[in-house]
């Protein structure tokens, strides 16, 4: 199907939502042969605005059907790994759950992604990234003093915790069983992968450097030099000037000579330098601030809109954001000299590929 360092790697994707589709993206984009089970569809092509969902091919199944559950499991037998975003044990009452299938392909990395995971008092329950994140900390920690958690975009349990984990999982195990070891579950809770990503801040906090309380710290927003600023026309900006030389080029480019700025690292000072700054930041827009200090080792960047963000210059110098089927979107991430990823299509249309994967794989209908 596609180019790249994955390519003749099989992957059987069960057709979900959220960070499901993101991780057969991902597998996609770097080679992976990834064919998703769809029920069977009406034969209209895909959205090519369902970015998540490019670069596989879909295969029509009815999962009710004894025959189609057959055929389900000869395409697992040619795969190197599967992966489903169900509730516990809904791929088993199906006749597809990890026993049966690593008795038909005992190569096989069954990775199973759910946000509370397998095992566990909650694992049964309903939940959603805003959920998986609060119990492990990590919402807790982010937002500003003394107001509510804000909820943030769904990126640090549905998609950092649960589908690059789950990726990250399904590729070691696939490392595993080719290198002469067997096949295995991989229980990708999309709590263990956010509460792991938050292993530095727990960290911080034992060595008595991290505070419980929000906006109060180095990396949330209670430093003045690491945090985001409007400007005079209403936009923002980002500054994140820790190391003390960096910190030294914005004091010099936004001409703040005040002598306390000189306590960097002062916290009683942080909330009346912090005024100081917004103050400063005030006087002029966001272009302006950026023509001062964009490209300087201030650590320093726009903070900009998603319609934004593909037409800044360092975004289009690295062809960050693609053209693909006109619908404007992130290029393959992360980037090989050797073996370049590639969008390998666009979303398909449920069971549009059915006979033609059925050919290449070598499989016959249940």
């Amino acid at each position: 199907m596609g180019q790249g360092p994955l390519s003749g790697v099989k992957i059987v994707e069960f057709a979900g939502i959220g960070p499901g589709p993101f991780c057969g993206m991902l597998l996609s984009d770097l080679g992976a042969d990834v064919v998703r089970i769809d029920r069977p569809g009406d034969g209209k092509p895909g959205n090519a605005a369902d970015v998540t969902g490019r670069g596989r091919r879909s295969v029509g199944l009815n999962l009710k059907d004894e025959g189609d559950i057959e055929t389900a499991l000869r395409l697992v037998e040619k795969a190197d790994g599967l992966f489903e975003g169900f509730r516990p044990g809904v791929m088993e009452r199906l006749g597809l759950g990890p026993d049966i299938a690593l008795a038909r392909n005992p190569k096989l990395v069954y990775g199973r992604m759910t946000g509370w995971g397998q095992t566990g008092p909650l694992a049964h329950a309903a939940g959603h990234d805003l959920n998986y994140i609060a119990l492990t900390g990590a919402l807790g920690a982010m937002g500003r003093k003394g107001q509510r958690p804000s909820p943030p975009l769904n990126l640090i349990g549905d998609y950092g915790g649960g589908a690059l984990y789950l990726a990250f999982g399904l590729l070691a195990g696939i490392l595993h069983a080719r290198a002469g070891g067997e096949g295995q579950v991989i229980d990708s809770a999309m709590t263990d992968g956010a509460a792991s990503l938050a292993s530095m801040f727990y960290g911080m906090r034992a060595s008595g450097i991290w505070s419980d309380e929000r906006e109060a710290n180095l990396l949330d927003g209670g430093a003045h030099f690491y945090d985001t600023y409007e400007c005079a026309d209403g936009k923002y900006v980002s500054i994140g000037s820790i190391e003390p030389q960096f910190y030294a080029i914005l004091l010099e480019k936004a001409g703040l000579d005040d002598p306390d700025f000189k306590e960097q690292m002062n916290r009683d000072k942080w909330p009346e330098l912090k005024e100081k700054i917004m103050a400063v930041m005030k006087t002029k827009t966001r272009e302006e601030w950026c023509e001062i200090m964009e490209g300087t080792d201030i650590c320093f960047a726009p903070v900009l809109s998603l319609a934004e963000a593909p037409s800044h210059p360092h975004n289009t110098a690295r062809e960050t954001f693609v053209e693909y089927e006109g619908v404007l979107q992130p290029a393959p991430a992360p980037r090989f000299s050797g073996t370049p990823g590639a969008i390998a299509g666009r979303t398909p249309g449920p069971g549009e590929h059915t006979d033609e994967v059925l050919s290449d794989w070598d499989v016959s209908r249940g």
